[in-house]
């Protein structure tokens, strides 16, 4: 039994509105409003996580490429394919609070927010409300090097886990969106600190 509970219901849900716009976050509302062919510009805010971690990898090893990568996906309780975790950002927490909260409830792991790796837009009929008709959402997601796997988490009875490569995520994954936060996203992230001298991740690490 897990004495975790996954948060529900939208009461305190943050949507892109008012005082939290910021310089030129108007225009690029109306303009993806345009690109989606709706009327209204406001944005329902999201957060996802990418949880990664280190396969077949010798911690006391200094060649890069003993590095396989390896990231947990969750499966779709309304369909085929496979998702990142992922939610809503609620009133109470910062991004990066929300970002770890949903990789916990979803896929019962704990670990070190590393990177930022850019906002995704997308439109789901099944997130329209009164305060976003249309369902035009913004996703801020994140890069999650995951540090502990729990036995038992909020939503282990609807939700079943993967460890997956790269291309097997492509392959599988079922929101185009979520491909694209993993292709342009996390993997030239993770290509570019493999770069760098150290080789090494390290908490709020910046794309």
């Amino acid at each position: 039994m897990c004495d975790l509970v996954a948060r529900t219901g939208r009461h305190q849900q943050r949507y892109e509105a008012g005082c939290r716009l910021v310089a030129g976050s108007i225009l690029l509302r109306r303009f993806l409003a345009f690109i989606f062919g709706v009327s209204s510009g406001r944005f329902l805010l999201w957060i996802s996580c990418i949880p990664f971690r280190y396969r077949n990898c010798d911690d006391t090893s200094d060649d890069k490429l003993d590095k396989e990568v390896e990231v947990l996906m969750i499966n779709s309780p309304s369909g085929p394919g496979l998702l990142f975790p992922k939610g809503g950002w609620e009133n109470d927490e910062t991004v990066e609070e929300a970002a770890a909260r949903e990789a916990l409830e979803e896929a019962g792991v704990r670990g070190d927010i590393v990177s930022f790796l850019g906002d995704y837009f997308f439109k789901s009929k099944t997130l329209q409300d009164e305060f976003s008709p249309e369902g035009l959402c913004k996703a801020a997601v994140f890069a999650m090097q995951v540090k502990e796997e729990l036995e038992s988490w909020p939503e282990q009875s609807t939700r079943h886990k993967s460890w997956v490569t790269l291309s097997e995520a492509m392959e599988q994954c079922r929101h185009p969106w979520m491909r694209v936060a993993l292709s342009d996203g996390f993997s030239k992230w993770h290509d570019g600190i493999l770069s760098r001298p150290d080789a090494e991740t390290t908490p709020n690490d910046e794309s």
